[in-house]
């Protein structure tokens, strides 16, 4: 699972594996080591929710999305989700859970995993 933090953007890429082991263990989960300190982030099913939605507890990001969500990017062509949730002080948390597509130009990146691009020439 690929993440994109830009302010209150948070943007989560998934290959095709990851979507299924979502669908099936309920869960994905990354960490990023820096020296003494981890920085963890999952994005979670959660049963009874309409919408994405997402937390940051004991130093772990969390996003949570709906398993109809989930079933719908392993099943069908549907790319990807998002919402944008109000904040404190008038901030706007803005998520995004989509599918990982393979790059169109060059790169070192295994891709194997990847969706094909719709925008590759067949």
């Amino acid at each position: 699972m690929k993440i994109r933090i830009k302010g209150n953007s948070v943007r989560l890429r998934l290959t095709k594996t990851e979507v299924a082991d979502l669908e099936s263990k309920g869960f994905v989960a990354e960490e990023t080591r820096f020296g003494t300190g981890v920085f963890r982030y999952r994005l979670e099913q959660k049963k009874d929710l309409q919408h994405l939605d997402a937390c940051f507890k004991n130093g772990i990001m969390t996003v949570f999305i709906p398993p109809v969500f989930v079933k719908s990017l392993l099943e069908t062509d549907k790319v990807g989700y998002e919402d944008s949730l109000p904040g404190e002080n008038g901030h706007i948390l803005f998520l995004l859970v989509e599918k990982d597509f393979q790059c169109l130009d060059q790169t070192r990146e295994d891709q194997s995993d990847m969706y094909m691009n719709p925008n590759q020439v067949c």
